[in-house]
């Protein structure tokens, strides 16, 4: 005997639903740092009766974690291969796996900071072919040699430069429509001073954040060298730390090891930044920066932080993203002077606008994203636009960061 299974109604073509005749929008959200950034787009739709949105996670090696951070928003998600069969009038995607086979056209979204890493599959790659980073190559954007995307959406006009040598096919489908992240820094920088409180910093401590990308050239992936520094000389009355990682290092090895690999900073006033969380605020509270070459260290230089890099893999960072002009102007710290003194002589030298050279490299449509953004995804939709300016909620305040506090692996046991 056969056993009939019952579709979601979301993927049934309005049969069970109660508001009718919608487009329909699906959100392909392949890992939390995807889902982060695509936040910044759906959320445009918000209001508008006309749209339908629909959410699906596939499978991904860094997925772990995407259907818990969606429920968090009140999100339901329907099974991959059930949206990768159903008719929708335009889908939203951060990746590129598996999105060649909906049935709509997709709009692919940029994620980070300036396309920092180069290609790291390079077995199709013809001898003496250059590799580009993962956005703007042949690689990603094509399938089966036609450019897969409808719409490709980049932060700078520089971009469609590299396009036009390493994908000329795509540059008909690109768009430049900004950063988020770029405008959501600059427009919370005024409130600086409320992040801080709500972080729970007294007057005269110095918060020093340490972001880390993910893979074993990231600060993460050579912890042990730097952690016994931040252990014994800045926790205490005058610092206090957070270490922002990437969501991916999360989905790689598991929460309960990461937090297990940092039991050390348990109890020593060192905070662990959770993948879900919203770590703008944080950067922003930042009075040093000690990062390495993943986004949110460029994102650091639209701060008022003092910068500080680790030591970073030259040959995999691509040499006109923001990261490698960064490498250039930053001091980089060494295990053979304590880190205290370093973190100082740096605050020492540094002057107000030092990095803008490489802050001009993120956006070159400051402040305009979600207006550019909602405009390409409302002409793909074939719908006139709403008659209000985008909606863009402020940046919430930052929980207090005790409560991000290096977790007992074993508490749950107890």
């Amino acid at each position: 005997m056969s056993v009939k299974t019952t579709k979601p109604a979301l993927i049934e073509q309005g049969r069970w639903l109660t508001v009718q005749d919608c487009k329909r929008l699906l959100v392909v959200a392949h890992t939390v740092t995807f889902a982060q950034r695509l936040r910044e787009v759906f959320c445009l739709l918000e209001a508008d009766f006309r749209i339908q949105v629909v959410f699906t996670a596939p499978p991904h090696a860094f997925g772990e974690g995407v259907s818990r951070y969606l429920e968090s928003l009140g999100i339901a998600t329907v099974p991959w291969e059930e949206a990768r069969q159903a008719e929708f009038d335009l889908a939203l995607a951060a990746g590129s796996r598996g999105v060649h086979e909906l049935r709509a056209p997709v709009v692919r979204i940029s994620h980070g900071a300036g396309h920092i890493k180069l290609l790291t599959d390079t077995s199709s790659l013809k001898p003496g072919e250059t590799r580009s980073p993962g956005m703007l190559s042949r690689q990603h954007l094509l399938h089966e040699g036609r450019v897969g995307p409808a719409a490709i959406v980049y932060a700078h006009e520089r971009d469609l430069e590299e396009l036009g040598r390493s994908c000329p096919e795509a540059l008909p489908v690109a768009h430049v429509v900004g950063d988020p992240c770029v405008d959501r820094i600059v427009a919370g920088m005024p409130r600086r001073e409320q992040y801080r409180r709500a972080l729970g910093l007294e007057a005269g401590q110095r918060l020093v954040i340490v972001p880390s990308t993910w893979g074993p050239t990231s600060t993460f992936g050579r912890l042990d060298t730097l952690l016994p520094q931040l252990l014994s000389q800045l926790p205490g009355r005058d610092y206090r730390v957070a270490l922002l990682l990437h969501p991916n290092v999360f989905a790689g090895h598991g929460g309960w090891q990461v937090q297990s690999w940092l039991a050390g900073c348990r109890g020593r006033g060192i905070a662990v930044v959770p993948p879900e969380a919203d770590w703008l605020a944080p950067l922003i509270a930042a009075d040093c920066i000690i990062g390495d070459h993943g986004s949110l260290t460029a994102y650091g230089t639209l701060t008022d932080a003092t910068m500080l890099l680790t030591p970073g893999p030259r040959r995999e960072i691509s040499a006109s993203s923001p990261a490698a002009l960064l490498a250039t102007l930053a001091p980089v710290i060494s295990p053979a002077y304590p880190l205290d003194e370093q973190v100082r002589y740096a605050a020492e030298r540094h002057r107000p606008g030092q990095y803008e050279q490489v802050a001009a490299l993120l956006s070159s449509a400051p402040g305009q994203f979600h207006q550019r953004m909602r405009t390409v995804i409302y002409r793909l939709l074939k719908l006139g636009e709403p008659a209000w300016a985008p909606l863009v909620p402020p940046l919430p305040l930052p929980p207090p960061l005790e409560q991000w506090e290096a977790v007992d692996p074993w508490a749950a046991r107890r």
